[in-house]
């Protein structure tokens, strides 16, 4: 990302953050033992790539490890309800991305994270990747259509695991676009991009950190991005919405602590958060792999996540979206 726009990235965040920023006192004794940080993914993915650098950074800044576990099972359900059912005394935290949100509505078990979570900072927003193996004649976002068309039901693309980001996202494109592509689920992204990468699977929607060394090693094309407008540094993409597709996704990624953590602890996470998403040294990291940081206060933490769980909640309704 040329340097101009970093800053202005990193201003616009800061602002985000809301006029005040809440207290850096430490709660007396915390964190007086490691700070344990789950990922509820399989090792590789986008999560491991912020969750530890971030982890590196609070250690630094509060004095103790920051062990990331990573803990895939059940679209993430796993990892995330063993968290929720966590002491919420700031000893482990959840680092996930928006899929948290859905959780409730594509499991059908009665167990809603965003009622038993705080989130305790928003890291980071990106938009996906639209991806294809270089040896697929899907080249385009007009070529996957015309593929659809052409053989309705039988286009496959990959995902993370049913209700993951990658899900909803395809599926949302389903919607919007007419098609019918074919859900092909996966534990975790790792697999799923070799499927895709020996032309096992057609097309892929993730992340740029997900996908950054077979793009690099030209193993799998982009062929689309997935915001409104294409991001500076990102691969040469055009957006989905270029190709005439009323269609906008991304993903975000945010920490989270069991719901009853107290105030002052925290607005004290908050805080030293945000001051390492807006450090120089971790911001190129975000906007390396395709993020932007975006740091808010506690209480539009919690607006925020209310947003976003009314709008993938509306997706998955649409789509029928279920675990299998």
């Amino acid at each position: 990302m040329p340097q101009h726009l970093a800053r202005r990235a990193l201003l616009a965040a800061a602002a985000l953050a809301g006029p005040a920023r809440p207290t850096l006192a430490q709660p007396e004794g915390w964190p007086a033992r490691p700070v344990r940080i789950v990922v509820p993914f399989t090792p590789g993915g986008s999560n491991d790539a912020i969750a530890r650098p971030l982890a590196e950074r609070l250690q630094a800044r509060l004095g103790q490890p920051f062990p990331v576990e990573n803990r895939p099972g059940a679209g993430s359900a796993v990892g995330v309800q063993a968290v929720a059912q966590s002491p919420p005394d700031g000893q482990t935290l959840l680092l996930t991305t928006s899929s948290v949100a859905a959780i409730g509505a594509v499991q059908g078990t009665g167990f809603d994270p965003t009622a038993e979570l705080a989130m305790v900072a928003l890291l980071a927003r990106a938009p996906l990747v639209v991806l294809t193996s270089p040896a697929s004649p899907i080249a385009s976002i007009a070529a996957l259509l015309e593929a659809d068309r052409a053989r309705p039901g039988r286009v496959t693309y990959a995902s993370s695991g049913p209700g993951s980001t990658t899900h909803i996202a395809t599926a949302l494109f389903n919607l919007r676009a007419g098609t019918q592509l074919q859900h092909i689920p996966y534990r975790g992204t790792a697999g799923a991009l070799t499927d895709l990468v020996a032309g096992r699977v057609d097309v892929m929607f993730t992340t740029i950190a997900s996908a950054a060394g077979p793009i690099r090693d030209g193993l799998l094309r982009v062929i689309a991005q997935t915001g409104p407008e294409r991001v500076p540094g990102s691969p040469p993409a055009p957006t989905v919405r270029e190709a005439g597709i009323d269609y906008d996704a991304g993903i975000w990624w945010g920490l989270f602590a069991p719901r009853g953590l107290p105030p002052a602890l925290r607005a004290r996470l908050n805080g030293v958060v945000n001051d390492a998403l807006l450090a120089p040294d971790f911001a190129r990291v975000l906007t390396g792999e395709g993020a932007i940081p975006a740091p808010l206060a506690p209480a539009a933490c919690d607006a925020f996540l209310a947003a976003e769980t009314r709008s993938l909640r509306e997706v998955v309704a649409a789509a029928h979206i279920r675990a299998d």
